[in-house]
């Protein structure tokens, strides 16, 4: 498969890894928006959101209490934002999907 997500996630492709288990795998964002800002990238190859079924309920539940265990390690008290750009209108430019988190910063809305 020709994903670059898929290949950071195979160790091809070097990244700063924050977290990996058996489901995702999160790393800091090469162009960080944010004093802290990484990606939480489900293993499975999911295209989108579009994409996702009844049977990825626990997984993306285990993203999103994943990504608050991280930001409370990191020490983030203030408030956090966790986005996924879905498609070409939605700002997706990797077809895998994925998770923004961002802290750190005060993030104002709507976000552009």
């Amino acid at each position: 498969m020709d994903c670059l997500f898929c290949k950071i996630i195979a160790g091809e492709i070097p990244s700063k890894k924050v977290y990996e288990d058996d489901l995702i795998y999160a790393f800091e964002d090469i162009n960080p928006e944010a004093p802290v800002h990484f990606l939480i990238v489900p293993k499975k190859h999911i295209k989108n959101a579009e994409e996702l079924s009844g049977k990825d309920k626990d997984l993306i539940g285990h993203v999103f209490l994943t990504a608050a265990k991280i930001l409370k390690e990191k020490g983030v008290t203030n408030g956090f934002r966790i986005v996924n750009n879905c498609k070409e209108d939605g700002g997706q430019t990797v077809d895998h999907l994925h998770f923004h988190v961002l802290a750190g910063r005060s993030l104002q809305w709507p976000p552009g």
